[in-house]
């Protein structure tokens, strides 16, 4: 079963493109028609495109790692939040950080300084300090929130990346292509789909669009996330199964050895009683 219908797509106005002298011909498969000057998508495309990477990244949930996602657009950004922290997935929302992936250390560095600060501030250590140094060590903390405080977890690189508006952030489609990171994007008629490997051809600008999309996206991903918990608890009971079984087999040992014992005990005594009878 499909997780969007056609309806559903085209209640979201998915099917919008951009206008034709816009158009990259890249994308002329997953074009329908052209009406008043505008490209329509194909959204039987969409739907068959939106289960395909569904899939794809119910399995990257199902195995642990990580999805970045990514949409610096005013009309994404609240969307996107919400649906990466309901999966407790990263994103970033505000300005791409040039060689987030490429420099994927530098990152990290950054977000520890981030962390030595709150520790420094609630041991006491900045109390010491000027006003005007207090200030400033508070702006550069909010400054490194704002920026980085939604990847404080992501402490290796991700397996995939989520674009919304894949030519916006071309910069960290091609990080991610450089690095041989999966990239899943929802691609409008004017954008590149050659750089993205699972292509959702749909309306990037609309915010009910894209919400529609995100939530097949994500309960695919919690879907997921589900399945791993359940075969955790699973493995953890088959582990305490086999932790068991060595118990039994010593409890059986003991009983072995105290079946042995009382059998050396009656021959010891029917040696005793014959060597009285013949005394």
């Amino acid at each position: 079963m499909s997780r969007v219908n056609f309806d559903t797509l085209l209640e979201a106005g998915c099917h919008f493109g951009h206008l034709k002298r816009k158009w990259n011909p890249a994308m002329a498969p997953y074009i329908f028609m052209e009406r008043n000057g505008i490209h329509i998508i194909d959204l039987n495309k969409t739907v068959a495109k939106v289960d395909e990477a569904a899939e794809a990244l119910k399995q990257i949930a199902k195995s642990g790692k990580k999805i970045l996602f990514v949409a610096t657009k005013k009309q994404a950004k609240q969307i996107v939040a919400e649906k990466a922290a309901s999966v407790n997935m990263p994103y970033v929302i505000e300005r791409w950080p040039g060689g987030m992936l490429t420099n994927f250390p530098t990152i990290r560095k950054a977000v520890k300084k981030m962390a030595t600060i709150d520790k420094l501030t609630n041991d006491g250590t900045y109390a010491n300090l000027s006003k005007r140094e207090i200030l400033q060590i508070s702006r550069q903390r909010a400054k490194l929130e704002k920026n980085l405080g939604s990847i404080a977890d992501l402490t290796r690189l991700p397996s995939a990346l989520f674009v919304v508006d894949v030519m916006k952030e071309n910069i960290a489609v091609r990080e991610a292509n450089r690095l041989g990171i999966p990239v899943f994007g929802i691609v409008d008629t004017n954008s590149n789909p050659d750089n993205v490997d699972f292509v959702i051809p749909a309306n990037d600008d609309a915010t009910k669009s894209i919400e529609v999309i995100l939530d097949a996206c994500c309960a695919a991903m919690a879907e997921g996330l589900e399945e791993r918990k359940a075969e955790k608890v699973d493995m953890e009971a088959a582990g305490e199964n086999v932790q068991k079984a060595p118990k039994k087999k010593a409890a059986k040992a003991r009983m072995d050895k105290a079946e042995q014992d009382a059998i050396n005990a009656s021959k010891a005594a029917a040696f005793i009683s014959k060597e009285d009878e013949e005394a």
